[in-house]
Formats: structure tokens, sequence, C-alpha cells
């Protein structure tokens, strides 16, 4: 349990202010007490959370008792993210460290994994009941079927998937895809699993993290819900993106992506390789080509110019967005949002 600790300066006021006043004003009690827990955030749990969407999860589940830190700021990439020194030392000092694995954020994996007390850090590639998803290495899905309506989240309750000690690989030894957090089922189960290491380090709160665990998968189940009705009418109408960063998201809620230009933001693509994007957007019909913020519009009004297709922008990691428990809510509406707005669209 966590505890307050008075100096020997405090508690040299305190006896001081005690010897010389026999009955303590209101106004001396609010002062002692001042004295006594100013230093309550400071001695409260540090908990240090890699990338915002999950830093919003831990958040959600905090609010009341802390904030956390969070790591990933601005624009950067979790591939290629720059540590600066009080980045280091929030990491050196916490009592729990959060992040997805270092196949994501491998810039964190060196400070990890000369970490001294492994049982405080917390990979989510290795939590029991998550579901996982291979990453296409064929860039072309347009074969994959897309049509067929079942219920994910039903076969995520009945099916434990992949409750290994280590997160597994496909049949078919692919990687696993790191974008976990854009299935609402992988969001409940790691809200549920983060509030009860939060209760073990810090049972005094454990009725406040056991509320905010409640209210957090009310707003999962709230927030799935709506995209369900956002991208209702557009789920069936074929997209490509720029990378693989969603299957996840379409494989719960059903969308039609059918492929992936594979462009990269450090890497200017020639006039033959645009063409042969230009045929490959015009050969499965897409009527949406999706890019993310960190790409020049003037690079996707190129690579669609002579096709049908219309341009969107998807941002999985929410690079604009506050920092805060709204935060991993604004970002499933934003996808939901842009998505309904780019294939619902005509060019």
């Amino acid at each position: 349990m966590l505890q307050y600790n008075i100096t020997v300066k405090e508690n040299f006021l305190l006896s001081s202010i005690m010897t010389h006043r026999s009955k303590p004003s209101a106004t001396l009690l609010i002062f002692i007490a001042t004295i006594l827990f100013s230093g309550s955030s400071s001695a409260g749990l540090k908990v240090v959370v890699s990338i915002l969407p999950v830093h919003s999860l831990v958040s959600g589940l905090m609010s009341g008792v802390g904030e956390p830190y969070l790591l990933l700021k601005g624009n950067q990439s979790p591939h290629t993210m720059t540590l600066k020194p009080s980045d280091v030392r929030a990491m050196n000092q916490a009592d729990l460290l959060v992040w997805i694995g270092d196949s994501l954020e491998s810039p964190l994996s060196s400070v990890i994994e000369n970490d001294n007390n492994p049982d405080r850090v917390i990979s989510l590639l290795d939590i029991p009941n998550m579901h996982f998803l291979p990453v296409r290495h064929d860039l072309d899905w347009a074969s994959h079927d897309h049509e067929e309506d079942h219920d994910h989240e039903e076969q995520h309750d009945h099916k434990e998937h992949h409750d290994h000690a280590k997160h597994p690989e496909s049949d078919h030894g692919d990687e696993t895809d790191n974008h976990i957090w854009l299935s609402p089922a992988n969001a409940r189960s790691m809200v549920r699993h983060l509030a009860k290491v939060l209760i073990d380090l810090d049972p005094g709160h454990s009725e406040k993290y056991q509320s905010n665990l409640k209210r957090m998968l009310q707003q999962i189940d709230q927030s799935e819900m709506a995209f369900k009705t956002t991208v209702s009418a557009v789920k069936n109408r074929p997209f490509i993106v720029f990378h693989d960063a969603y299957h996840y998201l379409e494989d719960h809620f059903s969308l039609k992506a059918v492929g992936s230009v594979s462009i990269s933001p450090e890497r200017q693509s020639g006039a033959k390789h645009i063409h042969e994007l230009r045929q490959k957007i015009r050969r499965l019909e897409a009527i949406c080509v999706f890019s993310e913020p960190q790409f020049q519009p003037k690079l996707v009004d190129t690579l669609i110019d002579g096709t049908d297709a219309s341009a969107g922008i998807l941002d999985p990691l929410g690079m604009a967005l506050t920092p805060g428990e709204e935060a991993y809510f604004q970002l499933m509406n934003g996808l939901a949002e842009n998505l309904a707005s780019c294939l619902g669209g005509v060019k």
C-alpha cells in the first residue's frame, strides 16, 4: 500500500507549531493537512505507457488516482521514436511500464532488456485473452473473403485466442500484426488485465480502479456500437491503405480493405512505381485510397490522379489528439468518420 512520507524538516515544523499552539485553528489544521499530503502525487504509483491509444486506456483506469506518463508524443513513429533523458528517467523510476512489444516500439527495447525488475514491465502481446492476426505480406488482399457476415465479438467471447506466455505466430509462420488496440475486443482484454495489475500494485485504490474499469468497458462498448453505425452503409465498399495497419479494424467490423500500396514517407516513389500503383487502384476498383498524417497530400493526389478513387486519411495512432482518457475513443470515432466520409462520397 502506498504511504505518505514526512521529511525531518516537515516533522520539525509540525512539532514547533503544535508546541506553540495548544488549540490549533481550522486554518492551521488545513495547513498541516496540506503539508502531510502535498507529496501524495510524487509518492503515488508511477506508470509509463509507450503509445497514445494505450496511454488513453490506462488514463481512464487511473482516473482520480494518478496520471500515466506518455513516451510517444507528437508525430513520431513508434518504430523510430527518440527517447529524451526525461523519458529514460521516467522509465527507470516507473512502478509499471506498459508497451506493445519490441516489434513495435523497438527503440524501447534496450532500456527494457537491461531492466533489473522485468516483473514491472507489461507487454500487451503477452497478456491473456487477446485476439491476434498475422501480418499480411501479400499486399493484394482482393481475394480475401470480406463478404462473410459474422459476429467477430461472439467468436472472441467463446474462444480464447493465444492465451500463451509469449505472443504466437500464425500457422504459416507469419509475425503478429502489432496494431492490436484497433480491435474493441482486444481493448476490453487490455483494460481488464491492466486493472488487475494496478490493483495488485496499489490495493489502497482498488475500489477506484474497479469503478473505472466498469466505466471504461461501458465506453468501449458504446464506441464499438457507434463505429458499427457510422460505417454500416459503406463497409462493403473497397478501399486501399498506404500500409497494413488496419487488419484488426477490418476483421472486427467486416470492412472491405483490398490492398496496400506500401509507400514509405521516407522514400520518394518514382514515376514507374506510381504508374504501377495507379493500375492496381483501378484493378481493385478501390473507391478510396487512405494515407496517414505523415504523408504529404501532394503524394496522394499524384497517386490517385487518373483513377476513380478519392483520397482519405486514417490515423491509427492519434498523432493529433490530446493525450488523456478520451483520446482512444476520439481515435476510433475519427477512423469511423473518415472511412464513412471518403467511402460514402462521390469524386
